[in-house]
């Protein structure tokens, strides 16, 4: 409290006319009579307040509107309280000596910032005893009560607050002012039990003994705590309403007297605070360790089963770990990817409070550093990214396999049907006991067999080239595949040498023999490449396709339009050959041959190539129902493509417009922090409100793996550019919010107004020249010298080393902040706990164990008595414990 703020004035305070006085203080007292019974309350007080301090100087007074006029013992008075020396007083005995030593002492009260008003040297001198008794009161108020200031409230109502909370936990006393309060006397005993317990036992005093009280009061505090006893019993308890300047007066004695009590519990409650800080700020670091452990564990124990890429043999297996691997993505990654941006927010909120609670940062354990997390959690995305790519490679694969697999055993039966027999055949040795004709007739049968053997060299080929891509390929069953393949192979390479013997021995024996039937020839030439091209076609119609888009099996659908447009030549050539076999027969009957067995230059008949030509005929409209099957797949396929597109090329954009929004919120210095926290607040429930849509593109993006679907050109959004940007919208309006609250709490804690953070946040904005929420150096330096710093390279180098400690070469709004209010923060400090301590310890440099049980609430002392080391001294008792090193160690200054 300032001088002019404790001044005391007095405006007529003896009325003469009315015979009212008025005390202008503060506005305490206004307007009060000062009947007979307070006058007398006053005389006896005032008078005894001040004998208690005269008698230091070896006298005392008797009457006080008397033993003042002469100014001498008023001097003294001044004196003894003060500690002052005083002017020199004069020593004669006329009216005009008097009043000069009187005006003397009202000139050394003035000094001391009261205004006294309308209280002259000549009313004391003449004895008027209101005039003098409202000097008095002017003397206790300055010297008595001024100083008294609990919890920043000062004079009578940090008095009336002091008396109110030590009696507070007492039975039948309930203190509101320095009157009514006071005249059953239990809140003076209160005080005194409060304070020395021994001295008054308070379960033994009744309400209803009022007078009993007042006398034990003042006779324990004279005789105990050296307070005179100032007021009368019977005259309180027989007044309606006390006076309260006489009450004010004796209570504030008490207040003097357990001064050193308060001291020391201000001492404690300074030192519970201190601690109380520093364990809330423990229970985080070691929430923060066991967040980080648990995360960081996670990622240890999921990166393995990520890396781990023994692929399964069959494509329904493959697909269980896509399934699995989709399960990860929705249910198990998401409330790490939460976990993983409260750990930040934590790390930063713990970092603020030991900031403003002039801590030293948080370091956490080797490896668990936030980087530290985020580096895990960055190889943990890579593996996954690395992962996924895998399956699908291996569902193509696996897809392929199947396929390859399929159209081997396909080729594979049709080419093994076709062999069947051949080679009893080739080994046969007919030729020997035949006819000429049938000689003939084997030979050139041995040639269409020969024919038709090249005919299928082709497809023995391409039964070798599908084996060799399928070990090629890893398939789950080469073995099966590769012996059936040799095994063909053998036969081939058999049926090629049965083949070429069968052959010399038909042309040792051919000249033997005379002209074949030319028409048998020529059908068996014609009918054999036309029963070849059947084949062909038949294996074309049935032969196994897959296509991933519309182009693909539209260009499979013109390859069988073309197919189609050749039948009728085909035909043609049907109706020639069949028309071969009826020039047969009509020659036979022609000239009587009898027709007797098959064509002795083919096995084929024409039953044979009429029925395969039907056959051809119904694979046609099959083949037409598959490719149009297909097209109906591809067109879902498709519109699977466009629906997925045309959501992620409205949530993409939606997930960066959020982003940008939340950045142009977080340097809005519209409104207050609280203003932009419920906009932030509002931006996140949208944000949580939007996940539907994300799931709903999830769900889009599993059916379109489902249907193997691995391209989309409708769009440039993936899905994994969506969970990226998603987890990263999350991630900064969290951290956003974050922001704002420990802005909050920044400005909360340092006292900075609404008005002081505007300020800052145009300042900072202004020369924030890139518009991404921080400053360079240069431009930092340029905000400082426009608000007014004197900046020399030394001096901006400090300040360079508090706003970007990690030398990243920008300076935060946070850290901007930090700056401006840290220098001039009022927080507490190492000496000032130092000091608490000392008060505890009666100045002694150690406390013992005893002292911090007595003094402290049992969690503090506890947690005291853990962390302080012993105190060497040879003198010292052995529980003394060291609270200096203690006091540093909690700011960072030692090691506990």
């Amino acid at each position: 409290m300032t001088a002019i703020e404790t001044q005391v004035q007095y405006s007529s305070y003896m009325m003469t006319a009315t015979g009212e006085y008025m005390n202008q203080e503060d506005d305490w007292d206004r307007d009060l009579l000062l009947d007979p019974a307070w006058e007398k309350q006053q005389r006896k007080t005032f008078t005894a307040w001040c004998n208690s301090h005269l008698r230091k100087a070896g006298t005392q007074i008797e009457n006080i509107e008397e033993d003042f006029r002469n100014g001498l013992k008023l001097m003294l008075l001044l004196e003894v309280i003060s500690g002052e020396r005083l002017p020199k007083p004069d020593k004669g005995k006329m009216r005009f000596h008097k009043i000069a030593n009187v005006n003397k002492a009202l000139d050394y009260i003035s000094s001391k910032g009261v205004k006294l008003v309308s209280i002259g040297a000549e009313e004391i001198v003449d004895g008027n005893v209101k005039m003098t008794l409202g000097m008095i009161w002017t003397i206790i108020l300055r010297f008595a009560i001024q100083d008294i200031s609990v919890e920043e409230t000062s004079a009578k109502e940090g008095l009336l607050l002091w008396c109110q909370r030590k009696t507070a936990p007492y039975r039948n006393v309930n203190v509101q002012n320095f009157h009514i309060s006071w005249k059953d006397g239990l809140a003076l005993c209160a005080l005194i039990h409060r304070h020395r317990p021994d001295l008054i036992d308070y379960s033994k005093l009744r309400k209803d003994d009022p007078a009993g009280n007042l006398n034990t009061a003042f006779e324990v505090a004279e005789k105990y705590l050296d307070i005179p006893k100032m007021l009368d019993a019977d005259d309180i308890v027989n007044t309606p309403k006390p006076d309260e300047k006489a009450i004010m007066t004796y209570v504030s004695c008490f207040y003097h007297a357990f001064a050193g009590a308060e001291q020391a519990e201000t001492a404690a409650n300074r030192i519970c605070k201190v601690l109380a800080v520093n364990q809330e700020n423990e229970k985080l670091m070691e929430e923060y360790e066991k967040l980080a452990s648990e995360l960081l564990e996670w990622i240890k124990r999921t990166i393995p089963w990520l890396e781990n890429r023994v692929a399964e043999q069959t494509m329904h297996a493959m697909q269980q770990k896509l399934e699995d691997f989709r399960d990860y993505r929705r249910v198990h990654k998401p409330p790490k990817v939460q976990e993983k941006c409260q750990l930040e927010i934590n790390f930063n909120t713990l970092q603020t409070k030991l900031r403003l609670s002039n801590r030293p940062a948080f370091m956490p354990s080797e490896g668990k550093m936030v980087s530290d997390i985020a580096n895990a959690w960055k190889g943990l995305e890579q593996v996954e990214k690395g992962y996924e790519e895998w399956l699908l490679t291996e569902i193509r694969r696996l897809e392929r396999l199947d396929h390859l697999a399929e159209k081997f055993k396909q080729k594979s039966t049709l080419h093994e049907s076709w062999t069947t027999g051949k080679e009893e055949l080739l080994s046969q040795k007919d030729y020997e006991s035949a006819s000429l004709m049938v000689i003939r007739a084997l030979m050139r049968k041995h040639e269409a067999f020969e024919s038709d053997l090249a005919a299928h060299q082709d497809r023995v080929e391409q039964i070798a080239a599908i084996a060799q891509e399928l070990n090629e390929l890893d398939y789950y069953d080469a073995t099966t595949i590769n012996a059936r393949c040799q095994g063909i192979c053998d036969q081939w390479d058999n049926l090629g040498t049965l083949t070429q013997k069968r052959r010399e021995s038909l042309e040792r024996v051919e000249k033997l023999w005379e002209t074949i039937d030319q028409l048998y020839l020529e059908f068996a030439k014609r009918a054999a490449p036309f029963n070849n091209w059947m084949d062909g076609a038949m294996e074309d119609l049935q032969d196994m396709f897959i296509v991933h888009s519309i182009e693909e099996i539209q260009s499979l659908i013109t390859a069988h339009d073309q197919f189609k447009a050749t039948i009728p030549e085909a035909d043609k050539e049907r109706m020639a050959i069949m028309g071969i076999h009826n020039e047969i027969l009509k020659i036979a009957q022609t000239y009587g041959i009898k027709v007797v067995g098959e064509n002795p230059y083919t096995v084929l008949s024409p039953q044979d190539i009429s029925i395969k030509w039907e056959a051809v005929k119904q694979l046609v409209p099959m083949r037409d129902q598959m490719l149009q099957e297909e097209v109906a797949r591809q067109q879902s396929n498709e519109r699977l493509r466009r629906q997925f597109g045309a959501q992620a090329n409205i949530i993409g954009p939606w997930i960066q417009t959020k982003m940008e929004e939340i950045s142009h919120v977080s340097i809005d210095i519209a409104g207050s922090l609280e203003e932009q926290m419920s906009n932030l607040k509002t931006y996140e429930q949208n944000i949580i409100n939007y996940k539907s849509n994300i799931d709903t593109l999830e769900g889009d993006h599993q059916l379109s793996q489902e249907s193997l679907i691995f391209d989309n050109k409708h769009t440039n959004y993936t899905m994994e550019h969506v969970r990226v940007g998603w987890e990263q919208l999350l991630t900064t309006i969290a951290r956003t919010i974050n922001e704002v609250e420990n802005q909050i709490l920044t400005r909360d804690a340092k006292g900075i107004s609404q008005e002081q953070l505007n300020e800052f946040r145009a300042s900072f904005n202004h020369f924030d020249r890139k518009r991404n929420g921080m400053m360079d150096p240069d431009d930092f330096r340029a905000c400082l010298i426009s608000m007014g710093y004197d900046l020399g390279e030394v001096e901006f180098a400090r300040i360079m080393t508090l706003v970007d400690p990690n030398n990243t070469g920008v300076v935060t709004f946070q850290a901007f902040i930090d700056f401006m209010t840290r220098e001039t923060a009022e927080t507490d400090t190492a000496e000032q706990v130092m000091a608490s301590f000392k008060i505890l310890a009666s100045d002694k440099a150690y406390i013992t164990v005893e002292e911090l049980r007595r003094e402290l609430p049992p969690e503090q002392a506890e947690y005291c008595i853990s962390r302080m080391t012993k105190y060497i001294d040879g003198d010292a008792p052995p529980d003394a414990l060291d609270y200096i090193s203690f006091s540093s160690a909690l700011y960072g200054e030692s090691d506990l």
